[in-house]
């Protein structure tokens, strides 16, 4: 197969791979992204002393090529196991976790797993790809402003499935396929504080509360040591106040967060609200990825075959893999 320039949209964990795995089998490959930095949903936010993971909170391992992966990434040092005290929190009881499951996570945060993959790779940053049109000698791209960012004859968008369904236009099928896979909203909290909350637990689900799970950022290795917390509600809530000014929801789910502990919380030294507005697939499609060899385009993300990290991953290397055996 002779060299291809290929485009690949978003700079997450599926786009990364596929982007990487091109690049390995020799050819031409530029990765547009509207964040400043690599990360996706694998972010990290650096803040008064604290550090927080408020996007993905650990991988872990089901599929052997992701494993084979993640113990790339434990030699290098990217990646260690969480070895926190993990359970369920209800109204102030704790059932602890049952079973061996080994948790992953980035280190110095989760977003190191993203800057991994991201090294060497021609990366764009702070670019805001609006459309992709046909031209005679392949694909142009588009920035938010108009500004044509490059003809190429393949491209593959990894964003989520409602800003891929858009960007997919030109080929109304995948474009079809993509706005059908609904996405879960999720508003995140992130939270410093002054001392050890003492909690009985590092990490856990919560039940019966607008709560899903809260975590212990700190807890995780190579972390600052200052108390941080990270809180993620359930998607319903998310879904019901959606558009809530950040310091009403900073409220609420720091008030649920004590209601979950069975104690009052004092006031925080750090906080601050993130929405993900589309954070996990509700389900997501059967496949691993999307491409139509004639047309040359192609999609992935956790929103094909499966989520979370893992399932993102799985979804890149599809893709590069359905790319490179078809085309």
């Amino acid at each position: 197969m002779k060299s291809l320039r290929i485009a690949v949209v978003g700079a997450g964990i599926a786009g990364l791979t596929c982007a990487r795995r091109l690049r390995a089998a020799g050819h031409e490959v530029d990765v547009f992204d509207k964040g400043r930095a690599p990360s996706g949903r694998v972010a990290t936010r650096r803040a008064d002393g604290f550090a927080f993971d408020h996007g993905a909170q650990y991988c872990t391992v089901r599929d052997p090529l992701f494993g084979e992966q993640v113990e790339a990434w434990v030699r290098d040092g990217t990646a260690g196991e969480w070895k926190g005290r993990f359970g369920t929190l209800r109204a102030g009881a704790v059932e602890a976790a049952r079973g061996s499951t080994v948790r992953y996570v980035g280190r110095p945060g989760m977003s190191a797993l993203a800057r991994a993959l991201a090294r060497d790779l021609r990366l764009h940053a702070s670019t805001r790809v609006e459309r992709i049109g046909r031209s005679p000698d392949g694909w142009r791209l588009h920035d938010d402003t108009g500004r044509e960012l490059g003809r190429f004859d393949v491209t593959l968008v990894t964003a989520p499935a409602p800003q891929a369904a858009t960007l997919l236009a030109p080929v109304p099928e995948l474009a079809r396929r993509a706005a059908g896979v609904p996405m879960q909203p999720c508003w995140a909290v992130l939270a410093g504080f002054g001392g050890d909350l003492e909690a009985p637990v590092d990490g856990a689900f919560v039940v019966d509360s607008p709560l899903s799970w809260v975590a212990r950022n700190s807890s995780k290795p190579d972390r600052p040591t200052a108390e941080s917390w990270v809180l993620h509600a359930g998607p319903e809530w998310s879904r019901a106040h959606l558009d809530l000014e950040g310091e009403a929801v900073t409220q609420r789910l720091l008030a649920a967060l004590g209601e979950a502990l069975g104690r009052p919380l004092p006031a925080p030294a750090y906080v601050a609200g993130h929405r993900w507005r589309y954070a996990s697939p509700d389900p997501s499609l059967e496949e691993r990825c999307l491409f139509d060899p004639d047309e040359r385009v192609g999609a992935a993300g956790d929103w094909c075959g499966g989520p979370r990290v893992e399932g993102a991953f799985l979804s890149g290397a599809a893709l590069a893999r359905a790319l490179l055996e078809r085309t």
